[in-house]
């Protein structure tokens, strides 16, 4: 058994202090609060952050669903024109043609006008609805703007956060506390935009 001298090295003495009273002395309070404060943002970073993720997908749906069906209704204009110009074929074989071949023609045209007249309002109503894809992307891409915006303002909190803890400078603890409150803000009035 040896009666030597023992010494422990300074975060142990620090450690062993803080538990039992005595030591070295340690100010947690402000520390303790911002670690509170970072950890807190943080999660309602990745909240946003999914959110936003989740409402682009939505965004870059409706703008593929606008895209799609303008193209469609793109098919049907082209299709239109297609059976127009045979249309107007039939109109000038008629003018062409013996009078004996006329009735042939003219049940060709009256078909084709029908045709066209279907052709049509699939066309426009492709066009309504690609229009109505377009318009629900952009409105759902302003509140996914606000929740960019919002992420913005919650990492410029955690790192003036992380700033505060290693400067000690409490109005830095205030001023992340103002651009999380700007986050919360934002992300409040991007949730009653979604709605």
């Amino acid at each position: 058994m040896s009666h030597g001298l023992h010494t422990h090295a300074p975060h142990d003495e620090a450690v062993h202090g803080a538990a039992h009273g005595g030591g070295l002395p340690v100010s947690h309070s402000l520390n303790q609060w911002v670690a509170i404060f970072t950890a807190l943002i943080a999660a309602l970073g990745a909240m946003v952050s999914y959110q936003g993720s989740n409402l682009m997908n939505e965004v870059l749906l409706y703008k593929n669903e606008a895209v799609l069906k303008k193209t469609k209704a793109t098919d049907e204009w082209n299709y239109y024109q297609a059976v127009s110009t045979k249309s107007h074929l039939m109109a000038l074989a008629v003018d062409l043609t013996t009078p004996d071949r006329v009735a042939g023609f003219q049940d060709e045209i009256a078909k084709y006008k029908t045709q066209k007249v279907e052709i049509k309002q699939r066309a426009d109503a492709l066009e309504k609805e690609s229009e109505a894809a377009n318009a629900e992307s952009f409105r759902l891409n302003k509140p996914h703007h606000d929740l960019e915006i919002a992420m913005i303002f919650f990492q410029i909190s955690i790192s003036l956060a992380s700033i505060t803890a290693l400067t000690g400078r409490r109005w830095l603890f205030g001023a992340g506390l103002l651009s999380a409150m700007v986050g919360i803000g934002l992300w409040g009035m991007a949730l009653v935009a979604m709605a």
